[in-house]
């Protein structure tokens, strides 16, 4: 089992930018693939970001594409997402999340991840 929990969230105006860490416990974090999800007031949790076990394949959904990258240091056990560009519709929670699914492909479904972290909290001002 893992725990995760996410920090550097905050507020910051339209175009800035933000670091979200993730520090997983346990020995075993290079096993996970890892994620970023987001939930904005209102809406369902969505897909943001995976990155592979080694770290050496990422995936974004479009919207955030060319603005944000996730990355992680497996000796540290972390996960990264830094986010550039900040627009007010990146508003949300972010949770990062591990995996020990295996598909072949990115994980990009909820339900492919095993542990989530507790969230938090980002606000882009207009």
């Amino acid at each position: 089992q893992v725990q995760l929990v996410e920090s550097g969230g905050g507020l910051v105006q339209a175009g800035g930018s933000l670091r979200l860490s993730c520090a997983a416990s346990g020995r075993t974090f290079s096993r996970y693939v890892m994620g970023w999800f987001r939930q904005a007031p209102g809406k369902e949790r969505e897909f943001v970001a995976t990155i592979t076990r080694s770290g050496g394949n990422t995936y974004y959904v479009d919207s955030v594409k060319g603005r944000f990258t996730i990355s992680r240091d497996n000796a540290k056990n972390s996960v990264y997402l830094q986010m550039n560009s900040l627009k007010p519709e990146d508003t949300a929670v972010y949770y990062c999340a591990a995996s020990t699914f295996f598909n072949g492909g990115y994980l990009v479904e909820e339900y492919e991840y095993d542990y989530w972290g507790q969230g938090t909290q980002v606000t882009v001002s207009s």
